[in-house]
């Protein structure tokens, strides 16, 4: 069974009519998409489009006070626990706990989950040799570069097996070659295990063109379908041409 038990016509997430303000200012407006099992989607938007928000709203550190949200059928509000439980997240800001082991800062996870210790081993050495981190599991966090630590980020929100994975700017901060493999390890990990990925971002070379794209600005969906439908449909060669077209903004590579 792959990841989250689903088929490829599963629908992993579902988000209508989502409204979210600060006081008066509107940082979501009416945002509605889908992302079924096994589907890459990469949300574009430049800082402060609301990205950061919509992910709140998915994580449930943020109430929903319109719209409706759905993690593979169950409403975040009113069945939050079997939602959150097919969730896997990588926030853009470090989670882990430097003064511990890779293995150390999984088994916690790993428990946090309700995972047996003999399954625990398993997943965790699973994750940590597909993304060629085993070897460096007994050594403290704080000695990994940046990209290392993304990769352990990754191992643990994919331990329990999650239907969707969000990733909020993973690659920030990272140098070129750590960003590249992260980012095709990700979407080779969408074609084998068919989970479903939401990855937020503004750099145009991390959109692949088989990829589901959803342009987000000034919290509106500007665009919202195939990488090729929506350059057809703006008349553009590339995902930087879209986004300009889309926003009246140059994106940033």
């Amino acid at each position: 069974m792959g990841f989250g038990g689903q088929t490829m016509n599963d629908v992993a997430l579902t988000v209508e009519n989502l409204t979210f303000s600060y006081g008066q200012k509107k940082a979501l407006d009416n945002v509605g998409f889908q992302i079924a099992a096994g589907e890459c989607t990469l949300l574009l938007g430049e800082n402060g489009a609301g990205k950061s928000t919509l992910f709140s709203l998915i994580t449930h550190l943020y109430d929903t006070h319109e719209g409706r949200i759905e993690l593979c059928g169950f409403d975040i509000q009113k069945q939050s626990r079997q939602a959150l439980a097919r969730l896997g997240v990588v926030f853009q800001q470090t989670t882990l706990d430097m003064d511990l082991t890779v293995l150390q800062n999984l088994n916690y996870h790993a428990a946090l989950h309700g995972m047996s210790i003999k399954l625990a081993k398993q997943r965790i050495q699973e994750e940590l040799e597909r993304l060629q981190m085993y070897e460096r599991r007994g050594e403290k966090v704080r000695q990994l570069n940046g990209g290392h630590k993304r990769r352990v980020e990754i191992a643990r929100a994919l331990l329990h097996k999650p239907a969707l994975l969000l990733l909020d700017e993973p690659t920030v901060g990272l140098d070129i070659p750590s960003r590249q493999g992260i980012v095709d390890y990700v979407h080779q990990l969408v074609a084998d295990e068919k989970i479903a990925v939401l990855w937020a971002s503004h750099l145009m070379d991390e959109v692949y063109p088989d990829d589901h794209l959803i342009v987000l600005h000034r919290g509106q969906i500007k665009a919202n379908g195939r990488v090729q439908d929506i350059l057809q449909a703006t008349q553009t060669e590339n995902v930087a041409g879209a986004f300009a077209n889309l926003t009246g903004m140059k994106q940033q590579n």
